[in-house]
């Protein structure tokens, strides 16, 4: 059995933790540079606030209805959401996480009597230590334990947030309430395919004259789905996640921009920060993108999106490597688009190897240094936080982003901790 958790309206719930004066009442959390909004409590919820709304847009509506407004936190988002997926593992050993806010929890070897009163402590648990609400749903198969984790969220009064799928007549009836379009792995392209064929549930599509549509225009991946809705796991274990295939770094500017050096200096964090995240993975990289994007309202032309690529002749995940190489092709972008005011940047690498299967070049090859000034880097910032040892590109930083409504970093940054005055 496997157990889908989910924590309800994460980064609006990681708001109140430290700042209980807000439970109860409508909350929302906007996206980088206080764009859209990203994340919405029930009471918010309530009130009409739609996801990825412009803020801008209904200021007024939420100052009158006394709504909450936070910038992205993300270092206490990250920080709350390992402590989370901690606390899963205490209940298996075997915890694989989605998503910031998702974690599978695998319950085979693990002897469970009641998989209700479980989740319900899985639940309370978070609960307690966390302040965070979750709910639980377990079921056979991941695809299953989707599913039910959806129910156990739209009905928690009735499920006190915990939904099982353990017999058939569960499953079945699960099935015929699930839209097509909820279904774990089935995107909106395949959602409107499916729907054209009078496939409207889960149910629907595990019905024995779908599987040769399903084999021919989903092939394996659409096999896999139909049987994890008929109870027959397909994914695996789930013990340790996939790695990406390809990494991106993107941001959004807190204004247009027009000048290279304002942009480098952005681009070449990009760059280190994706490098950073390769190492992570004991990965490298072939090929290096940096693309600008420009505000296509306010451009004569209906090209907005530049990109420029390279593929090095050797593997890296070297910072020092990938930056040099993102800022040629920033020059390169930058010299044919010298009157275009860009909005956003971002640093994209792709073909990617175990750091442990790479092929040298006899001829051309990266600086054997490289290796150990990386994991000096890394080894210096996992200490002491906050990516303190930078690259000379990246040492002075230009700009801030705009987070003018961002709470203190709790548990990240020491000067943030509460205090605590006795008397």
């Amino acid at each position: 059995m496997y157990a889908l958790i989910d924590c309800n309206n994460f980064y609006a719930s990681c708001e109140r933790v430290f700042q209980p004066k807000w439970q109860g009442k409508p909350v929302v959390v906007l996206s980088n540079n206080d764009g859209c909004i990203i994340s919405r409590s029930e009471e918010a919820k309530a009130l009409g606030i739609g996801m990825a709304v412009p803020e801008f847009k209904i200021r007024d509506m939420l100052r009158e209805n006394g709504v909450g407004v936070f910038s992205s936190n993300y270092s206490l988002y990250g920080d709350l959401s390992e402590r989370v997926m901690g606390i899963m593992e205490l209940f298996s050993p075997n915890v694989e996480k989605y998503s910031i806010d998702e974690a599978f929890v695998d319950f085979n070897g693990v002897a469970v009597q009641d998989y209700h009163s479980r989740g319900l402590e899985m639940r309370n648990r978070v609960l307690k230590w966390l302040s965070i609400p979750i709910c639980v749903g377990v079921a056979p198969t991941k695809t299953l334990s989707k599913a039910a984790n959806r129910i156990a969220k739209k009905y928690q009064d009735h499920t006190q947030g915990v939904y099982v799928i353990d017999t058939e007549e569960k499953r079945i009836k699960a099935l015929k309430w699930l839209k097509i379009e909820d279904v774990w792995g089935i995107g909106y392209r395949t959602a409107r395919k499916l729907k054209a064929r009078n496939v409207v549930t889960a149910y629907d599509f595990t019905l024995p004259h779908m599987e040769d549509w399903i084999k021919k225009e989903m092939g394996v991946v659409g096999m896999r789905i139909k049987m994890e809705l008929e109870g027959t796991p397909t994914l695996g274990d789930g013990a340790v996640p996939e790695k990406k295939k390809s990494i991106a770094t993107t941001r959004s500017f807190p204004k247009q921009l027009t000048d290279y050096d304002l942009i480098r200096e952005r681009v070449s964090t990009f760059a280190s920060v994706t490098a950073e995240k390769l190492r992570k993975q004991n990965s490298m990289c072939h090929t290096i993108i940096v693309m600008l994007v420009a505000d296509k309202h306010s451009i004569d032309t209906p090209k907005y999106h530049y990109s420029r690529a390279v593929t090095l002749p050797f593997a890296t995940n070297s910072a020092i490597t990938i930056s040099n190489a993102a800022i040629q092709l920033l020059k390169d972008l930058m010299q044919s688009t010298d009157t275009v005011k860009f909005k956003k940047a971002g640093v994209i690498v792709s073909e990617l190897v175990p750091d442990n299967t790479k092929q040298f070049n006899l001829f051309v090859d990266e600086d054997p240094r490289h290796a150990a000034i990386m994991k000096a880097m890394d080894k210096m910032n996992t200490k002491n936080g906050s990516r303190v040892v930078r690259l000379g590109a990246q040492a002075e930083k230009t700009w801030d982003m705009k987070q003018e409504m961002r709470s203190p970093r709790y548990t990240t940054a020491i000067n943030d901790i509460l205090v605590v005055q006795c008397h």
